[in-house]
């Protein structure tokens, strides 16, 4: 099933960590689209929870220095 999910991303401060959050989550299988927003604190991923995992997304932007909450 296609999710949608936003999550609450703190530490982003410009457009280069959106640029970088969005690069890390974009090439995992299953992902469809990333959409980061550093003034809003969020990063809207619509993913195929059939093979992307939610947990393994949060954990890879976690690993890139970001706190999801």
């Amino acid at each position: 099933m296609i999710e949608n999910k936003i999550l609450s991303v703190s530490g982003m401060k410009c457009g280069g960590c959106e640029a970088n959050v969005v690069g890390k989550l974009s090439p995992i299988a299953g992902v469809l689209s990333v959409v980061a927003d550093h003034k809003a604190n969020q990063v809207t991923v619509q993913f195929d929870d059939q093979i992307a995992d939610l947990n393994h997304l949060i954990k890879v932007v976690t690993d890139a220095g970001f706190t999801v909450s």
